[in-house]
């Protein structure tokens, strides 16, 4: 048991390039995240011309965001290596990823469609800001919950 606990440490302490990637990522996303919700929350309650940029840009953003974790060498691998009991919440990670990034290019397309925009989009923008923000926050709980898991029996 024992070797098996040095076994887990030495993973979590040399294997932490995807965790790094993954850090340099974070503040880009939060960034993009912060520009959608400073314009969803912004004078006027359609800024189509200001959305479309913003979203191409989350778009973007997340899709790197989505392979500096999935990718092999990426950050859910090293998780599962260091931490295979959080299999069931990485999992759900990835279905979220395959939901938001839907979310983000069926709003764009709406944006960017000649046509009205659908009445109920900008509560599908709000919810997507919703969506993406407590992905995040959860992200951090995951990351702290594989590389820093407290084992100690003190009461």
């Amino acid at each position: 048991m024992r070797a098996e606990i040095g076994e887990a440490y030495e993973a979590s302490a040399t294997s932490t390039r995807a965790l790094e990637r993954a850090k340099g990522q974070r503040l880009s996303l939060r960034r993009a995240i912060d520009e959608f919700h400073e314009v969803l929350d912004g004078p006027g309650r359609d800024p189509v011309d200001r959305l479309v940029p913003i979203l191409e840009q989350l778009r973007l953003v997340f899709g790197v965001h989505v392979e500096v974790t999935e990718a092999p060498g990426g950050l859910y691998e090293e998780i599962l290596e260091i931490a295979p009991r959080l299999a069931n919440k990485i999992a759900r990670f990835k279905r979220e990823h395959i939901v938001i990034a839907r979310a983000i290019v069926s709003a764009h397309d709406d944006l960017r469609s000649d046509g009205d925009t659908p009445p109920d989009l900008h509560a599908r923008l709000v919810h997507l800001h919703e969506v993406l923000s407590r992905h995040r926050r959860r992200g951090a709980d995951l990351v702290y919950e594989a590389y820093h898991v407290d084992i100690g029996g003190e009461s």
